[in-house]
């Protein structure tokens, strides 16, 4: 964990370089964001442009946030980069292209300002500000903000508080950080709106529910019990009447079962294969899907294997039975 006055110093140098740029700023978060990524870009993004700054946010938003942005706030992805443009990378590790959503990175020649919460982020940008010890990037985003000098407002706090409870679990979890609860009633204070938040988080299509019915159908207790999986695939969906976008909250229920330490989601699209980790008592899900070629945090992780999913099981297995051998031998 880095110290304050060390991510301070880093979010300065972020905070300069986004106000000194004249040009467009990009805001960008990963692939499939959840609450902390669409609330992060939404966040800076607002109090960006309250400040005077043209800025470009590309993401398309799945069905279970669409409730927070309001309309023509976020743009397609972008074909090519606008002349004299900044990027400004939230959430996840500027250097992994293929996890980047909006936009490619990879044929960027602008400067790049990133801000992430990932400890496996490779830590090259411009100005970028890294800090694993916060339990979400909005905490990061909400210093940033002030350092921005941008006016609180509740349009600002409101989505920033999604980043809080989505990657927080609604403040249950062991990274939860004092310093959490303090930009939590800041945000509140700001105007945030708590309860219209956790109801609409609180609320799933009838599709959630049809595909579930499928879902709990591959469900697989392994490893005496310590490991709960599940898999969903393109038949399923279409019986279902579902959407892809329809399975992201199904890891978390699947962490519920008692007994359990690690909960794994597999999307299975034929020729690859995309993982959702959830653990718990001391087990990683961080270095199962760093195994995999993958990363994230130690309670919350992912892979995407370009393999079949019998070849991608062998694998997973392996790295869980790794895992576990590890978590074993520190309690022996």
């Amino acid at each position: 964990m880095t110290d304050a006055s060390s991510q301070t110093n880093d979010l300065q140098a972020v905070a300069q370089a986004l106000l000194t740029h004249t040009g467009p700023i990009v805001v960008l978060s990963h692939e499939n964001p959840d609450g902390d990524a669409l609330g992060s870009v939404l966040g800076l993004t607002r109090a960006l442009r309250q400040l005077g700054r043209e800025v470009i946010a590309p993401m398309h938003v799945p069905r279970f946030l669409a409730f927070v942005p309001r309309p023509g706030e976020l743009s397609e992805r972008l074909s090519s980069w606008p002349e004299g443009a900044m990027a400004a990378v939230l959430d996840v590790d500027n250097n992994d292209h293929v996890r980047v959503a909006g936009a490619d990175l990879s044929t960027f020649r602008g400067p790049v300002v990133n801000v992430d919460h990932h400890g496996t982020n490779a830590r090259r940008a411009d100005a970028l500000a890294v800090d694993p010890g916060q339990p979400a990037a909005a905490v990061m985003v909400a210093e940033l903000i002030d350092l921005l000098g941008a006016r609180w407002t509740e349009e600002i706090a409101t989505p920033l508080m999604l980043g809080l409870i989505t990657d927080t679990g609604s403040f249950r979890f062991d990274s939860v950080t004092p310093q959490a609860f303090r930009a939590a009633a800041r945000l509140r204070e700001a105007g945030a709106r708590l309860g219209w938040i956790s109801d609409q988080l609180g609320q799933n299509p009838v599709t959630y529910y049809t595909l579930l019915r499928e879902v709990l159908g591959t469900l697989e207790f392994l490893h005496g019990g310590r490991v709960v999986l599940a898999r969903v695939d393109e038949a399923m969906l279409a019986r279902a009447g579902a959407a892809w976008e329809d399975v992201e909250n199904y890891v978390g229920m699947l962490r519920n079962a008692e007994g359990s330490q690690l909960a794994v989601m597999v999307k299975d699209f034929g020729d690859r294969v995309k993982l959702s980790l959830r653990s718990r008592a001391g087990l990683s899900a961080q270095n199962i899907a760093v195994a995999l070629g993958g990363g994230g945090h130690v309670p919350a992780a992912g892979a995407s294997l370009n393999q079949p999913w019998p070849e991608v099981a062998a694998q997973l297995d392996a790295a869980i039975t790794a895992e576990l051998a590890r978590v074993d031998a520190l309690g022996a």
